[in-house]
Parts: C-alpha cells; sequence; structure tokens
C-alpha cells in the first residue's frame, strides 16, 4: 500500500495537489485538522510500500518515521519547520527548509520543476507567505484578479483547516483536497465549484466577528487577543493571526483561543518584517512548535498564561525586535 500523509491546511493540501496530478498514484489520504500533525502514528507501512509526508514536523514524527524505514518503507519527505535531526537512510529521501520564506509547497514546486505552478502559489498564499507567492506567479503571467482569487483560495484552504476536531470544518481536509484534486485548475475551482463559495461565506463570517475584539496586551511591539471557546474562534484563530501580523508588519501577534478543558490554543505571528523567534518561543512550553515566523502551543495551561504573555513580550521587545532608525 501507498500512503499520502499531508497537513490539512492549504501548505500540505497544495504541496500534495502538485505531486498527484504531476504524478499520479492510488494512495491511502492520512491527514486531519492543521494542529494534528503526529500523522505517521496513524499508519503501518510495510516493506515495499511508498510513503508520502508533507508539511508536518519530522522531529515530531521521528518515531513513527524510523519505524516506517525500519519495517522497509520507502519515504519521501518535505517539510519546512524543525526536524530534529535528520535520519540517514538509504529509503529516506528528505527536502527540508527552514528557511522563513519558504513553504512545503514551493518545495514540491521546485522537484516538479513548475509542473502545477497555480497550486504552488495557492498554497504559497494560503501559508501567508505573500511575497513567495507572487515571485512564483510570474511564469504565470496572471491579470492581477487571477492572482487574488488564488490568493483568496488559498487563504480559504488554510481557513478551513483550523479547530481542534474535524467537526469544527466546513470541510475535512481530506474531503476538500479531493475535491481540489477534481478540479482542472485553481482558477477553475475557484470559477466554477460551490465549495469555494461555502468557504469563502464562512471565512469573512467569522473574520467579521474576530475583527470586532480589542487586545487583550498591545505595545508598539506585541499585541495578544483572546478568542473565545465558540466553534468560529477555533475555526478562524490562524488566520486570524496571519491577518494581523500582515496588518501590522513590524508587531508580533499572539491569539490565544479558549479550550473546552481550560487551556489555550496559541497561534504566533513573528513580525513580517523580521520573521524569527516563533518556533523557539514556543517550543518553551509543551505542545509547542512550528517555524521561524509562525509557530503555536496546541495546549497552554491556564496556569501558565502568564508565563506565556511575559515571554512573548519579552522575545519580541529585546531579542527579535527590528533596531528603529
Amino acid at each position: 500500500m501507498n500512503y499520502d500523509v499531508f497537513n490539512g491546511d492549504a501548505d500540505g493540501i497544495c504541496a500534495l495537489l502538485q505531486l498527484r496530478k504531476a504524478e499520479p498514484r492510488e494512495s491511502r489520504l492520512v491527514t486531519g485538522v492543521k494542529r494534528d500533525i503526529n500523522l505517521l502514528e496513524k499508519i503501518q507501512p510495510a516493506e515495499g510500500d511508498l510513503v508520502t509526508v508533507l508539511d508536518v514536523s519530522m522531529d515530531k514524527n521521528m518515531a513513527g518515521l524510523q519505524r516506517a524505514l525500519a519495517d522497509g518503507a520507502s519515504v519521501f519527505y518535505v517539510d519546512h519547520h524543525f526536524p530534529g535531526e535528520i535520519p540517514e537512510h538509504a529509503s529516506l529521501t528528505a527536502l527540508i527548509n527552514e528557511s522563513p520564506d519558504v513553504c512545503t509547497a514551493a518545495l514540491v514546486n521546485g522537484h516538479l520543476q513548475g509542473a502545477q505552478l497555480d497550486w504552488a502559489v495557492t498554497g504559497a498564499f494560503g501559508d501567508n507567505l505573500k511575497d513567495t507567492a507572487r515571485k512564483l506567479a510570474k511564469p504565470l503571467e496572471l491579470s492581477p484578479a487571477d492572482l487574488d482569487a488564488l490568493e483568496e483560495l488559498g487563504t480559504y484552504i488554510n481557513y478551513n483547516g483550523y479547530g481542534p476536531a474535524i467537526e469544527d470544518l466546513h470541510f475535512d481536509p481530506e474531503e476538500l483536497y479531493r475535491h481540489l484534486y477534481a478540479a482542472e485548475s485553481a482558477l477553475g475551482f475557484v470559477a466554477e465549484s460551490p465549495d469555494f463559495q461555502r468557504l469563502k461565506e464562512g471565512y469573512h463570517e467569522d473574520m467579521g466577528l474576530a475583527e470586532a475584539l480589542q487586545p487583550m496586551h498591545a505595545t508598539d511591539s506585541v499585541a495578544v487577543f483572546m478568542l473565545p471557546n465558540e466553534a468560529w474562534a477555533r475555526r478562524v484563530s490562524g488566520v486570524y493571526s496571519n491577518d494581523l501580523a500582515t496588518g501590522n508588519p513590524d508587531r508580533a501577534h499572539a491569539v490565544l483561543t479558549e479550550k473546552a478543558n481550560g487551556n489555550y490554543l496559541v497561534s504566533v505571528r513573528a513580525p513580517m518584517s523580521n520573521k524569527q523567534g516563533a518556533a523557539e518561543l514556543c517550543m518553551q512550553f509543551p505542545t509547542g512548535g512550528g517555524r521561524a515566523g509562525a509557530a503555536g502551543i496546541n495546549d497552554l495551561p491556564a496556569d501558565s498564561l502568564e508565563d506565556f504573555v511575559g515571554a512573548f513580550g519579552k522575545a519580541y521587545t529585546s531579542r527579535y525586535s527590528r533596531p528603529r532608525h
């Protein structure tokens, strides 16, 4: 059996869309909500199986990766998160790049030499790498309206991935992947699919609620927002963080969402003008991880809230603040 293991956000979905449109393969799809990243624990590959892993941290999946290799599977691993120590194994091909301006969809685009460029652009937009997306898009010679449409699509796919459970989402990420795969192109999906309209309407409704909130803590360097334990807030936490970062590029942002257990789901965005430190900050707390420009904590204990806000403020008013001239 072959396995396609991928993050349920725009980057993971668009990375796999490129691969399977360029290199069709029957496989079992393994994905989940964006924060469900321990995906290799869900499979038991055997000798001769082909396993593709996209946009989930190798460090968080090391046990599953080593087990798959030991059992004789071949693994193709593409990612842009902290990998830990990459195993040296003849059956592992790893394309890992932690640069803050790189995403998995862009890495797959390089691997395929631009074979499915519209989906690479969509994935980069979804990962809030707007400059990267626009650079990738140049060979397509798109009109401004079509480029905006790909940015919308990437944003909405990414929006759909957030939430602690599939029930919070508009689409199961596997279902959304299949609908996107059936489209002739990314722009074709925008123009013809009712799923695009469903995502668009949900996104704007949820973002309208988020944009009415005031920060619980704000300075020139940082801002912290608190969202309630409601389905719309769980869905919007990541894309709202991206929107805040884009609107205030010299400020770091943290969006905390209250959870049913009394703890917090945390999304951190480094300043767009200096994409550093987000993963390092979040990894100070259990269940934290990510990359330099964007990271998160899946379950911040309630009694650690003050410690987190303090560490966040300290990080971005000193070490990672850009000198002002």
